[in-house]
């Protein structure tokens, strides 16, 4: 499942309002290379909670060229 592109331009990094990266996966992810941090998205809901969101590893979210 994929995320809308509308809803892509809107979402930002909750942390530092820094614009994302969308991984279709697997794991479907958006990525703040700002904050650092990896938030999931479960069946096609990005969970946008700092709290719950994962430290960015670039050997497996490298960037895009």
């Amino acid at each position: 499942m994929s995320l809308s592109p509308t809803l892509l331009e809107i979402l930002v990094c909750p942390k530092s309002k820094a614009p994302l990266e969308y991984h279709a996966g697997p794991p479907e992810v958006l990525i703040c290379r700002e904050s650092r941090l990896v938030y999931r998205v479960e069946e096609g809901v990005p969970v946008m909670l700092i709290d719950e969101a994962e430290p960015l590893d670039e050997a497996r979210y490298p960037r895009p060229v």
